[in-house]
C-alpha cells in the first residue's frame, strides 16, 4: 500500500502540480533577470546589465580568487578599453543544470557560452564557463545577489547537455 501511495504521489508531481510554482518562479526569473541580462550583455548596455543586479551583489571570480562588491564590479570602464573592444561583437548563451526557487530566493547553476567576432579582422573566439547564482526578490523584482563563475568543467559538450533557457 505504501508503494502505491508513493507511486501515486510521484505521478501527481510529474503531472505538474508539485512543480508549477517553481516553473512560475523560473519564468519570472527568466523575464526579469536572464532575458535582460543576455540582451544587455550582447548589446553592451551597461545600465540594463547593472539593473538586473542587487545593490548588495557579490561577484566571485573563482579562477582569479577575487570577490567584488557592487562598486568594484560596476566601476567605470576606461574609454581606452572601450575603444579596444569596440570592434568585437559579442553574444552570450546560458544553459542550466540546477534551478531552485522559493520564498523570494533562488539558486541556479549552469554553463555559459560566449562568442565574439572582431569586425575588423574576422577573428572569432568562443569561451565557456560554469556559473553559480543566488537571486532574491527586491520590491517584487528578481535581482542577482551573488554571481560566481569559473572555467572548470566547461566545454561545448557539457554546455549542450544542460537545459536551455525557456
Amino acid at each position: 500500500m505504501k508503494q502505491f501511495l508513493y507511486t501515486l504521489l510521484l505521478l501527481i508531481c510529474l503531472g505538474g502540480n508539485c512543480f508549477s510554482q517553481n516553473n512560475t518562479l523560473q519564468k519570472q526569473i527568466n523575464e526579469q533577470v536572464w532575458k535582460p541580462f543576455i540582451q544587455s550583455f550582447n548589446n553592451r548596455d551597461d545600465n540594463t546589465y547593472e539593473a538586473v543586479h542587487s545593490k548588495d551583489v557579490i561577484r566571485v571570480l573563482q579562477d582569479d580568487n577575487q570577490i567584488f562588491g557592487y562598486k568594484e564590479y560596476f566601476k567605470k570602464v576606461a574609454d581606452s578599453l572601450k575603444v579596444k573592444w569596440s570592434t568585437w561583437k559579442r553574444s552570450i548563451e546560458l544553459r542550466f543544470i540546477q534551478r531552485i526557487a522559493a520564498d523570494g530566493r533562488a539558486f541556479e547553476v549552469g554553463f555559459y557560452k560566449t562568442f565574439s567576432v572582431n569586425s575588423s579582422t574576422g577573428e572569432k573566439r568562443t569561451g565557456y564557463g560554469k556559473f553559480h547564482v543566488l537571486l532574491k526578490k527586491e520590491k517584487g523584482v528578481w535581482k542577482i545577489l551573488m554571481d560566481a563563475d569559473a572555467k572548470e568543467d566547461a566545454n561545448e559538450a557539457v554546455f549542450q547537455a544542460a537545459k536551455p533557457l525557456e
